[in-house]
């Protein structure tokens, strides 16, 4: 199969068609794998549960890998159509999209409601400027792990290094918490998941520079709140000159950030994903990834 084939009409599926139906979403078949050991398993010591969702993710992990070769084993033109649908499946350009689109409106219920589904944090207790940072903060931070991120790991390592990318950022989701639950089961998928974003996280903000320059790089150094997460935010904070906030965690300065700002966020988005796209599509189609393997 041809990379740069398969990668443009995934983004065709992705753009026109949207996500899968959950039922039928590789993401979705991953995350009920780990949840299924997570809500059985009762803790037990800091040791016995590091090794269980250690092998937990191991688990999650190899499904992925054996998922992402079923492609090269089926026949022609199918092959084709469960590779596209895979790699669609590790991106998620329009409904990242949509889901912030919808925290703009002046119904502060309604933008509570819409930012809980796109952040962890409790949003009853957020005003309306915080809603809208942390709306913005979930954009910056998913266009690394949504976009950025899955696309350098095709680039690296054909179908199979975006699909396990998925299922470990999706491992980090779902365990990757700070707290007495997941403190030491968890910990193997959060600090996977920092080994893997490491570099796209860095790599982001470096798409960031045509559109803010040395204004970026100035708060990216002030990203020392988190490994990798800050620096993306750190920069849409930068471009946009606007505040954002987590509570008790970080903080970038600028002006309290508005609806108008989250419209001027998805714009930003929107050139910093086309800028990413057409590198990938560049290095794809010249030949410049020797690792690339489908």
């Amino acid at each position: 199969m041809d990379a740069l084939v398969l990668l443009l009409l995934a983004l065709a599926w992705d753009l026109t068609l949207g996500e899968p139906p959950a039922k039928l979403h590789p993401v979705v078949w991953f995350g009920r794998i780990a949840g299924f050991v997570d809500s059985r398993y009762k803790r037990r010591s800091p040791v016995l549960d590091f090794l269980s969702g250690s092998l937990t993710a191991l688990i999650v992990i190899a499904f992925a890998f054996l998922l992402s070769i079923v492609p090269f084993y089926a026949p022609f033109p199918l092959n084709y159509f469960f590779a596209v649908y895979l790699l669609k499946s590790s991106f998620a350009i329009r409904s990242l999209h949509e889901h912030v689109s919808r925290t703009i409106t002046d119904d502060i219920e309604e933008k509570r409601r819409a930012v809980s589904m796109i952040v962890s944090r409790n949003t009853k207790a957020l005003d309306e400027a915080h809603l809208n940072s942390a709306a913005i903060e979930s954009l910056a931070e998913n266009l690394n792990d949504s976009v950025i991120a899955p696309l350098f790991y095709f680039l690296l390592f054909g179908l199979s290094g975006a699909v396990v990318y998925r299922a470990v950022n999706t491992l980090d989701a779902m365990l990757g918490y700070r707290n007495e639950r997941y403190e030491f089961f968890g910990k193997f998928s959060a600090r996977f998941d920092d080994v893997l974003n490491f570099i796209p996280a860095r790599l982001t903000v470096l798409l960031y520079l045509p559109l803010g320059g040395r204004k970026v790089i100035e708060y990216s150094r002030l990203a020392r709140f988190k490994i990798n997460s800050d620096k993306p935010m750190a920069a849409m904070s930068a471009v946009l000159g606007v505040w954002l906030e987590k509570r008790g965690v970080y903080r970038f300065p600028g002006k309290e950030p508005k609806n108008e700002d989250i419209k001027r966020a998805l714009r930003v988005y929107w050139l910093v994903v086309t800028e990413w796209v057409i590198v990938v599509i560049l290095l794809l189609a010249t030949g410049v990834c020797p690792c690339l393997s489908l």
